[in-house]
């Protein structure tokens, strides 16, 4: 199944990030984006990979998704937090950063993923899975003024 440009919109739209709560005089600026995965081989067999423009995706395709960020103001920004969530139609990476803050239950609690679990319909409680994620947060302890970052996450296509 390929997933049109129109679907490849969507991730784009939702690649940007929920703005804060309180954003500090709005000294920090965000730009979010989503690059598709592309891995090909040469002649020789030797595979190089790369970061491309989605425009036709499907399921198994893996997106990195981030969020650059710019201390735009004249004073530190302490304890900035970025919130992403993650599109319906993706899950974590099973690569991912295993200390990433995410959330499974749609930004109501957090943590790592190897402390969450999920409730079944039945009422029993399972581990949480790459999945299972709705979010994923980091929190910046401090950015000084001019200072620019990068925020990723890797995901594949359901």
């Amino acid at each position: 199944m390929k997933l049109s440009t129109k679907i490849v919109a969507a991730l784009l739209a939702f690649a940007m990030p929920a703005a804060p709560a309180f954003a500090q005089d709005g000294a920090m600026q965000l730009n979010g984006d989503v690059m598709a995965v592309k891995t090909t081989t040469d002649a020789s067999g030797a595979e190089a990979t790369e970061l491309v423009a989605p425009t036709v995706i499907v399921p198994g395709d893996r997106l990195i998704f981030g969020t650059d960020y710019t201390n735009s103001g004249s004073e530190a920004v302490t304890d900035f937090v970025v919130t992403n969530p993650l599109p319906s139609a993706v899950a974590l990476a099973p690569d991912a950063d295993p200390e990433l803050t995410v959330s499974v239950n749609g930004g109501n609690n957090w943590g790592v993923l190897g402390t969450l679990t999920v409730t079944a319909e039945d009422g029993s409680t399972r581990a949480a899975e790459h999945g299972d994620v709705t979010h994923v947060r980091w929190t910046l302890a401090s950015v000084a003024p001019g200072e620019t970052g990068r925020l990723e996450y890797p995901a594949i296509i359901r």
